[in-house]
């Protein structure tokens, strides 16, 4: 297995294929040498660590910075399509975006055996970026020709109202892979590439020290993508104020995001490329005098790896983890963008308070980043693990409460706060997404990272797949389907609503024993890789 030393990097050996964009792979016992001090008397990481931690941080900048984008954006196109709405969602989390998330994994396992994680990496990347600029330059504007709209009207006129959800899918059917492009982005380019690539690259030690401040320059990235949105939302209004007829101002404004994206991902490109050639071929960089490119190649299939992976408890408590995560984001999110929509039911005043969230959730994860650095270093994984699904019970109970309570609260919320209780419950759910995704990005995400960290290579490859590009689509599914059953069962999502709030509880309480469980799991196979 990959030698992971809680007080050092790993020990690595040399390859010329690592001069060819190799990754690592597990090497002698020859110490690392000392880090020479850190820059400006000791504020910053050692000069060879910040070689390395630098571009990784960029790297993930630009990621995140992307997915802002495409989060936003996924969100006004199938929430305010014709004949749309919040409820299309769990329908396109369970029957779109869970077989694109199998199908992915099943193509990502193929490329691992055969291909180095830098070429996988540039083979995965270049179908989004692809994908992205086709959708504003060539999709959106052809939509009236692409999408069925005659179809759907004679499905809604043969079949039940109940119907309506998967119906939506089918008439705007670009969406519904734009969403799901979308929703793959965070799980395959940040959440497995990504991490995937930098847990091979740094140890245990400097994950501690590392991984909460990576969120600092990546939630930096939240902000300025999140205003950069409401900048294109500024032009696209400015345009409807004209009365500009020949523009269609929200195909503008998609060109203008979906450029971004594509510029960012050159960068990311860029910076990958750097990482490859000039820092893990560098001794000082890896803490061993020569570098080895890494085993990528795993001889198990995907049903072998599978069973494999279902027999480890170590495994199975972290999917647990990551599975919960999304069914109680799922839970609370469905029913935000609800009221969401109801309060803003035009794209373009959508699109901007979505921007306006994603910066408030930048800098409220900077604050959480701080915070989380401390608390890894003074109360450890298990107290940091736990952080999360505290904030989720916490905020999830406070908004389902002003939902199913808002009879009795409605005189007290308008003569006191002088708002509507709909804008309450938008602002509330805003300061809920807030929270729960700031302790994600601050705790949840490093917790999980560094948990990947003392596994063996064929366990770290497989059970990351695994894990993060179907464990968190399958969570997000899980909850979709317990949502379609309530609606089809009660007939509305405001009907299920105590149901729901009811479930989230037995959901937390579920993780929350699970964090305790892997908490001993990870200590005890930290000190056998010790």
């Amino acid at each position: 297995p990959l030698a992971r030393r809680a007080a050092a990097p790993p020990p690595l050996r040399a390859s010329s294929a690592a001069a060819d964009g190799g990754d690592l792979a597990p090497g002698d016992d020859t110490a690392p040498p000392p880090s020479p001090p850190g820059a400006a008397g000791g504020l910053l990481p050692p000069a060879n660590e910040l070689k390395k931690i630098l571009p990784l941080g960029l790297v993930f900048f630009f990621i995140l910075f992307n997915y802002t984008i495409l989060r936003d954006t996924k969100d006004v196109l199938v929430v305010t399509a014709p004949k749309s709405g919040a409820e299309i969602i769990p329908f396109l989390k369970t029957y779109v975006n869970l077989p694109g998330a199998v199908a992915f994994t099943v193509l990502y396992s193929k490329l691992t055996n055969r291909y180095s994680r830098e070429k996988v990496f540039y083979l995965c990347l270049a179908p989004f970026v692809l994908f992205f600029a086709l959708f504003a330059l060539v999709i959106y504007p052809n939509q009236a020709f692409l999408h069925p709209n005659g179809l759907a009207d004679m499905l809604s006129a043969a079949l039940p109202a109940g119907f309506g959800a998967p119906i939506g899918i089918i008439r705007n059917w670009t969406y519904a892979v734009f969403y799901v492009m979308a929703e793959l982005w965070g799980s395959v380019v940040a959440s497995l590439l990504f991490w995937g690539f930098a847990n091979e690259v740094t140890s245990v030690d400097e994950a501690k020290k590392y991984y909460p401040l990576f969120g600092l320059g990546a939630n930096v990235a939240l902000i300025f993508s999140g205003q950069y949105v409401r900048f294109v939302s500024g032009i696209r209004r400015s345009l409807e104020a004209a009365g500009a007829v020949a523009v269609d101002p929200w195909g503008l404004s998609l060109k203008y995001l979906m450029g971004a994206v594509v510029a960012s991902s050159g960068l990311i490109v860029a910076l990958f490329n750097y990482i490859n050639r000039k820092v893990l071929t560098d001794p000082a960089c890896m803490g061993a005098t020569q570098v080895k490119k890494a085993k990528t190649k795993t001889s198990m299939g995907i049903r072998e790896s599978a069973a494999f992976l279902a027999k480890s408890p170590y495994i199975r408590n972290l999917a647990t983890l990551v599975i919960a995560y999304g069914m109680s984001i799922n839970i609370v999110e469905v029913s935000w963008k609800s009221k969401l929509k109801l309060a803003f039911p035009n794209p373009n005043d959508y699109s901007e308070f979505m921007g306006w969230f994603s910066s408030a959730t930048g800098a409220t994860t900077l604050v959480m980043m701080l915070i989380g650095q401390r608390v890894f270093k003074v109360f450890g994984w298990g107290v940091a693990a736990l952080i999360t699904p505290t904030v989720l019970l916490a905020t999830g109970t406070a908004f389902f409460s002003l939902i199913l309570f808002n009879d009795a609260l409605s005189p007290w919320i308008v003569s006191t706060l002088g708002m509507t209780p709909l804008m309450v419950a938008v602002l509330v759910g805003a300061a809920q997404n807030v929270l729960s995704k700031s302790a994600k990005y601050s705790l949840f995400d490093p917790c999980k990272e560094m948990a990947y960290i003392p596994l063996d290579p064929e366990s770290k490859t497989k059970g990351k797949a695994a894990i993060d590009v179907i464990g968190n689509p399958l969570g997000k599914s899980g909850g979709s389907l317990i949502q379609q059953a309530l609606i089809f069962a009660l007939g509305s999502l405001a009907a299920s609503t105590p149901y729901l709030a009811v479930i989230l509880l037995v959901i937390i309480f579920a993780w929350i024993r699970a964090a305790r469980k892997l908490d001993v799991q990870f200590n005890e196979a930290m000190v056998k890789e010790a």
